[in-house]
């Protein structure tokens, strides 16, 4: 079955409606408006805009070559080439270089009038209005992905308690039969969710960033976190009496993983733990040396990832989501 996006349908009701009006008001070249709404409808508010200003200062420097070039030299095709030569420059020059299909068809559009006069000039004026106008009009509503975000969000948190579960349960027992599926579901999640959040914020014209665009990157670089300290785990051969008191440590991180933010209180049982490290007997075998100074290093990297999401503000509570207490 074929799906409609909503991009689609605005677009095609973009070029309907854009068109319907210039043929209402008399306009010549009337499907041109279609044109401009196309390329004006965008798939957010903010591409929506500067797809429009670049259409809009880009059709207006293409009206007035036209006329230069046209009235000084003649209305022949060499002096359409003669025009673009020095309009496409410009237009890099202004930043509105994405509007030069939509003035070339202006540019045309005055070929053929051979004249130029302030009727033909007000139609193709009119004509870029009207296509910019109904593709602002379409995109000045977008429909909300926050519930999909929140989705991600859970999502996110839910394969996070999944990867730390096998950690604890190597740490505790040495074994290891994970395929470690989750940790490309992971990947791919957070790529796809700051992809998304990105398109939320552009969709805001009063914001240039997201608490859901900050969350997920926090959780993408606690990610490449937890992926070393699979690496660290995986290395301990032997199990120390340490390896259980960080396990118990990971089961309290485990149970606390949502978006608030009060890791500080994570950061300083960690550090109770790891002075009372300093305070046990030095190990006696180079198996445990090596095991307690694997872990020291694991210690070291869930410090890195607790401080990361120290320095998140953290989100409110949603009536979407389940809520747990202390987070991580």
């Amino acid at each position: 079955m074929i799906k409609i996006g909503y991009r689609t349908a605005k677009t095609a009701l973009g070029i309907a409606v854009s068109i319907l009006i210039a043929e209402w008001i008399g306009l010549h070249n009337a499907a041109s408006a279609g044109i401009i709404a196309i390329l004006c409808i965008q798939n957010t508010k903010q591409q929506s805009l500067k797809a429009s200003w670049t259409r809009l200062v880009a059709g207006m420097l293409a009206l007035l070559y036209s006329g230069v070039f046209f009235e000084l030299l003649s209305y022949h095709a060499v002096v359409i080439g003669l025009i673009l030569i020095v309009f496409i420059p410009t237009t890099v020059a202004l930043k509105v270089q994405e509007g030069i299909v939509s003035s070339t068809v202006l540019i045309l559009h005055m070929y053929a009038a051979k004249e130029i006069s302030a009727a033909i000039v007000l139609n193709e004026m009119v004509l870029i209005m009207i296509g910019v106008g109904v593709a602002l009009v379409l995109n000045s509503y977008m429909p909300s992905v926050e519930n999909d975000l929140v989705k991600m969000q859970q999502q996110t948190e839910q394969l996070f308690e999944r990867v730390f579960k096998e950690i604890i349960s190597y740490l505790r027992t040495n074994e290891h039969n994970w395929d470690g599926k989750e940790l490309t579901e992971t990947a791919d999640l957070l790529k796809r969710a700051k992809s998304l959040a990105y398109k939320d914020v552009q969709n805001h014209f009063t914001r240039h960033d997201s608490l859901f665009y900050q969350y997920f990157t926090m959780r993408e670089k606690q990610f490449e976190i937890i992926e070393r300290l699979i690496s660290v785990v995986i290395s301990i051969s032997h199990r120390p009496e340490q390896a259980e008191m960080i396990a118990s440590f990971m089961e309290e991180i485990k149970e606390n993983i949502h978006p608030g933010n009060t890791a500080k209180l994570h950061l300083s049982h960690l550090n109770d733990l790891k002075q009372e490290f300093e305070e046990m007997p030095l190990p006696k075998t180079r198996e445990e040396f090596e095991a307690r100074a694997a872990l020291l290093q694991f210690i070291r990297e869930m410090e890195r990832y607790l401080r990361i999401k120290a320095r998140f503000r953290g989100m409110k509570k949603r009536a979407a989501q389940k809520r747990r207490s202390p987070v991580t």
